[in-house]
């Protein structure tokens, strides 16, 4: 079952913890998601925070079509589209840096590596089309399936595997040209 959705279930039933522990498993995901959106992780933790607190107050209702996370993360979508389109300006620049979320391991000198690499793909992935970024992100970082991502992106399948095809190869070689070493792409 989908501890989001019985989360939120919960949390339309009258118990608030539901809605603490969506926020506490989903807030750092959807902050670097929607900051591929504003390049601003200042007004992407602002922009999460919106998309929770629409969550809480219009309560809007899942229909199980998807897993709770794509909903979830669709709505996030919506919020920062929205914000782009007030503000007018759509960034071509992705995340900054996702140092600062690194899964912790027991091994420091692994843990080290492994955030030495993530900063240089993401210093690398910053550099793609923004459409790259969202879906590698998505795919890589979030665990979603193509389907999950289509919903998400409003694309139909096809759009999306030729989309992580195309930009899966551009990383490809712009890591190759940086000489990263990858286990598997």
């Amino acid at each position: 079952m989908d501890t989001g959705a019985s989360s939120y279930r919960r949390y339309l039933d009258g118990d608030d913890t539901g809605i603490t522990e969506i926020i506490r498993d989903y807030k750092d995901g959807l902050t670097l998601y929607i900051n591929g959106y504003v390049d601003n992780i200042f007004t992407a933790e602002d922009l999460m925070e919106d998309t929770f607190f629409k969550l809480a107050a219009k309560k809007p209702r899942f229909s199980g079509k998807s897993s709770f996370k794509t909903w979830l993360y669709a709505i996030a979508r919506n919020v920062a589209l929205d914000y782009l389109r007030k503000n007018n300006k759509i960034s071509d620049t992705p995340i900054d840096d996702l140092s600062n979320y690194i899964i912790e391991e027991s091994n420091v000198e692994r843990e080290y590596l492994i955030k030495e690499q993530k900063i240089t793909l993401h210093r690398i992935m910053r550099e793609l089309k923004a459409e790259y970024f969202q879906v590698l992100y998505l795919v890589y970082f979030e665990g979603f399936t193509n389907e999950e991502i289509a919903k998400i992106m409003k694309k139909n399948k096809r759009q999306i595997e030729n989309l992580i095809y195309r930009a899966k190869g551009t990383l490809k070689s712009e890591l190759e040209k940086e000489g990263f070493e990858y286990e598997e792409l």
